[in-house]
C-alpha cells in the first residue's frame, strides 16, 4: 500500500486557519495554544512542530508597531489623560497580542512542515580537546 498523495497547500491559508498543513482539514491546535499530537483527519504526526517563541515575538512586534502608531496618533490628536491610556490603550494592546498568537503559531507550524523542519542532531567526532595544551 502506498500513502495517499496530498496536494501542496498554501502555508498562509492553512496556518492562519489553524488547520493541518498536510490535508488542510484537521484542526492543528487543541485549547488555545497547545499543538495536537496528530491530525484527526489525515493522521499527520505533529512531532516536528516546535515554533517556540516565534509566534509571541512576531505578534508583539506587529501589534507593537501598529499599536504604537495608533497610540501616538491618539495622544497627539486628542491629548487624553494617562488614565485613559491605562484603561483603553493597554487592554487593546494585550487583546491584539492574544488575538494574533493562534494564527501566527499555525502559520509557523505550516512553514515547518513545508520546509521539513526537524530537531537539530549533533554528532561528536570524538576529537574535542586533542592537541590541547590544557591537560
Amino acid at each position: 500500500m502506498t500513502d495517499p498523495q496530498y496536494p501542496a497547500l498554501n502555508t498562509l491559508s492553512t496556518g492562519l486557519r489553524c488547520r493541518c498543513p498536510r490535508c488542510g482539514e484537521g484542526p492543528l491546535l487543541k485549547g488555545f495554544l497547545t499543538i495536537r499530537d496528530a491530525c484527526p483527519a489525515c493522521g499527520l504526526d505533529y512531532g516536528f512542530a516546535e515554533p517556540a517563541d516565534g509566534p509571541a515575538f512576531f505578534g508583539m512586534s506587529v501589534v507593537g508597531i501598529v499599536g504604537m502608531a495608533l497610540f501616538m496618533w491618539f495622544e497627539f490628536a486628542v491629548h487624553p489623560p494617562i488614565w485613559v491610556h491605562l484603561i483603553v490603550t493597554m487592554p487593546l494592546l494585550v487583546l491584539g497580542c492574544l488575538a494574533v498568537l493562534r494564527p501566527l503559531k499555525g502559520w509557523l507550524v505550516s512553514e515547518q512542515y513545508i520546509h521539513k523542519a526537524a530537531p537539530p542532531e549533533f554528532e561528536s567526532v570524538g576529537k574535542h580537546g586533542e592537541g590541547s595544551k590544557w591537560r
